[in-house]
């Protein structure tokens, strides 16, 4: 693969704690991994980007980081992860780890130093503490996983946490900060790490006055214009690396010029595009969407990428089955167990592998999606353990549906997740149909359809252009190379001097029925 791989990889997301588990304890590991990258390497993938496996207390997840230098014992060791590093660069595979700078654990050692010390010490300049404002907190601001976004200390003062109160937030004004990270950027990539994934990129600068939230003005934790210096220095040092290293950014912007900054030659090569991930499946909403994707990003020359689902949101299959097929956080509770249309969902989750795969620049996978796995939803309350769920109240259900350990065999304990059965979340009986050794046996599965276009991508080449298509169809070339979605209501035929390179689902006559796509090739191109 070229020096500059990120502009066109596909890259598969690994969540450890439930992607393979060696030692049968129920949490996934590093060994596992290991032991599946024959699976991704048939996959097609270019690259894995591991969320976080860091000594972590997992109030969330492992994005409460106490060691940004290490490896939670519950995934194995740091000589576990080189092996592994090395092994998957072995099969030409790149690897990206997640890096969290906004916020740490509660038990990172700078924040048990600043717990320790008195007011006015140096040791909590590193964080947000304030006084409050009589009884109540500094300010208004609220965290991502609601509530008030500050906790009061017993000497009075407040910090900051714009996530679990588990996880203070880092004061990036303070130079230790600054040198802290790139130091740990500099850890990882002389381990052999090929790519950085930068949580919550757009929230590490605040405005020093910790004003309220207003419209129409900046706003005081998001997007604010000295977060870009940090990127700059970051850039600065993955470019020093004879084989340059990738910065990819976790971006949520609504204003498609303010994102594309964070592209700039001097900052990140690539930033996640939720815009896409977000929008329903309706043939007007996507081309809106890819043509607004595209004509950012080219303003500063980056490469585009298309992701459907993550460790994140509610998975793309179980979102397609439903009336309402877009995504957005404030709304998951309300379409939680809302009724789906399975059969649906996996035609339109076939047609969007043959849409995504064949749009210029990187495709994300998060893992499952090569099975179709579906959200699971009625998990119960008691077995909950994501932060939004219990934070909210239950008013949302967290993340937890899209985070059940995978499916690898059709029998036996846990599903070849692991020998002992035992699973931190439990798995639904119904995925034994999905596992990968039931897919493996079926031509026509999700997983042979993954493989089949993650493998015919890598021929692709050239700027896209639209076609011409009826309402409700999407269609483009690339080259000789052409893609038609039908996110209409009825049958449209094949354009005339084509053959089919792939489809999603069997044709209607020789047509493309609803919710499907095809790949197709002139006849008189080069084969």
């Amino acid at each position: 693969m070229s020096r500059n791989w990120w502009r066109h990889a596909a890259i598969y997301q690994v969540y450890p704690r439930s992607f393979a588990d060696a030692n049968g304890d129920g949490i996934g590991d590093l060994a596992g991994i290991r032991a599946r990258l024959g699976h991704l390497r048939d996959l097609g993938i270019d690259a894995i980007w591991f969320s976080p496996w860091y000594p972590s207390p997992m109030a969330d997840a492992g994005y409460d980081v106490a060691d940004y230098r290490d490896i939670d014992p519950m995934f194995g060791t740091l000589d576990e992860a080189r092996d592994l590093i090395a092994e998957a660069h072995h099969l030409g595979i790149r690897s990206i780890v997640d890096v969290v700078p906004n916020h740490c654990s509660d038990q990172h050692k700078w924040f048990q130093e600043a717990l320790g010390a008195r007011l006015g010490e140096p040791a909590r300049d590193r964080f947000w503490f304030r006084a409050g404002r009589g009884s109540l907190p500094p300010n208004d601001w609220q965290s991502t996983f609601g509530g008030p976004a500050w906790t009061q200390l017993p000497d009075g003062q407040w910090y900051l946490h714009l996530f679990a109160r588990e996880q203070p937030d880092f004061n990036w004004n303070h130079p230790e900060v600054r040198a802290e990270f790139e130091d740990i950027l500099r850890f990882w990539f002389d381990l052999g790490v090929d790519g950085i994934r930068i949580d919550s990129a757009a929230m590490c600068v605040k405005d020093p006055g910790l004003g309220e939230i207003k419209d129409g003005e900046p706003h005081p934790y998001v997007d604010q214009d000295g977060t870009h210096e940090i990127y700059r220095a970051w850039r600065r040092i993955a470019d020093s690396y004879e084989e340059p290293r990738a910065l990819i950014g976790e971006v949520w912007l609504a204003d498609s010029d303010r994102f594309a900054k964070y592209l700039r030659p001097d900052e990140m090569h690539t930033a996640f595009n939720f815009d896409f991930l977000g929008c329903p499946w309706d043939a007007k909403a996507l081309r809106r969407v890819i043509d607004d994707t595209l004509a950012s990003h080219a303003q500063v020359g980056a490469p585009s990428t298309w992701v459907l689902s993550n460790h994140d949101v509610t998975r793309h299959v179980t979102r397609y089955a439903r009336a309402d097929t877009a995504f957005e956080f404030a709304l998951r509770g309300a379409r939680h167990l809302q009724p789906t249309d399975p059969a649906l969902g996996e035609r339109r989750a076939r047609a969007a592998a043959l849409l995504t795969t064949s749009l210029p620049g990187s495709v994300y996978v998060y893992q499952g999606e090569e099975l179709g796995l579906p959200e699971v939803e009625d998990l119960p309350d008691e077995i909950r353990d994501d932060p939004m769920y219990t934070r909210s109240g239950g008013s949302d259900p967290g993340r937890d549906g899209c985070r059940i350990p995978l499916p690898w065999t059709s029998t036996g304990p846990a599903l070849g997740f692991n020998t002992t059965g035992e699973t931190w979340l439990p798995q639904p009986a119904s995925w034994a149909a999905l596992s990968v050794e039931a897919q493996e046996s079926d031509p026509d599965s999700m997983l042979h359809l993954y493989r089949s276009a993650l493998s015919a991508r890598r021929t692709l080449d050239g700027p896209m252009t639209w076609l011409d298509a009826p309402d409700g169809v999407l269609a483009f070339s690339r080259g000789t190379f052409a893609c038609l979605v039908n996110l209409s209501a009825a049958p449209v035929p094949l354009p005339a001097g084509s053959a089919i390179v792939l489809a999603s689902g069997p044709l209607a006559d020789g047509d493309l029925p609803p919710d499907a796509a095809v790949w197709l090739q002139t006849l008189d191109s080069p084969s």
